[in-house]
């Protein structure tokens, strides 16, 4: 009896490169490629904010300043700072009394009329409430 094969070695690599295509393609499926970057409303961020002792105040030009009551320091004597909010970064560079800018970037998690909470990347987590 004649051997006749039915798959040839050519469709057979064929129907292996496509079952590892469909493979990857389901493997691709449950990743998220893409970063799904949280967008906060800045208007949202203008007022004064308070978290225990700390205390933050946004104007809406993008600038604004903070003071700590536990450092003995009152909102006449707080710090002045200039802020942006991109997507879910927001920015605080604050003017030093010496002369200088140090950048802060911190990371929202959550930014509505009453709360607004944030992060730096060494681990510091901060959560305000509206004042």
């Amino acid at each position: 009896m004649k051997k006749t094969p039915h798959i040839t070695p050519k469709t057979k690599n064929s129907l292996h490169f496509g079952l590892f295509l469909c493979c990857l393609a389901l493997l691709m499926a449950g990743c998220d490629l893409f970063n799904h970057e949280e967008k906060y409303d800045k208007t949202l961020l203008t007022g004064t904010w308070a978290s225990g002792t700390l205390h933050e105040h946004y104007n809406t030009a993008g600038t604004g300043y903070t003071w700590d009551t536990a450092d003995d320091v009152t909102e006449e004597e707080a710090q002045p700072f200039t802020w942006t909010l991109e997507g879910s970064t927001l920015t605080q560079i604050h003017q030093m009394e010496m002369g200088g800018n140090v950048p802060k970037t911190y990371t929202v998690t959550k930014l509505n009329a009453t709360t607004l909470s944030y992060h730096d990347d060494y681990g510091k987590y901060y959560t305000f409430t509206k004042q």
